[in-house]
């Protein structure tokens, strides 16, 4: 099944999400298959997580990675106590202390 169209302005922020044309159906357990086109062109790999937003009445997936809980900083993180911090935090962390 195929469909194209593009949405447009949205009240308060402004985006534009263009449809690839592609639908899905969800099976009885809940799940779909994400195509191999889409997976190529976000870098979504086997085994890779991916996050779920609740954006209005809209399901938005994407990629996870991993971000510093105080910047949000995707670069250089590592696991304290089961939480991301980034090096940069970490090192302020450690000045203050």
């Amino acid at each position: 099944m195929e469909r194209s169209n593009e949405w447009g302005k949205r009240m308060g922020d402004i985006h534009i999400m263009k449809t690839t044309g592609i639908l899905r159906n969800v099976d009885e357990l809940g799940r779909f298959v994400l195509p191999s086109e889409l997976r190529q062109t976000l870098n979504i790999n086997i085994k890779d997580s991916l996050e779920f937003f609740i954006k209005g009445n809209e399901i938005v997936l994407q990629k996870y990675e991993p971000t510093c809980i105080f910047c949000g900083n995707a670069n250089d993180i590592i696991f304290y106590k089961n939480k991301k911090v980034c090096l940069e935090c970490s090192d302020q962390l450690i000045l203050q202390n």
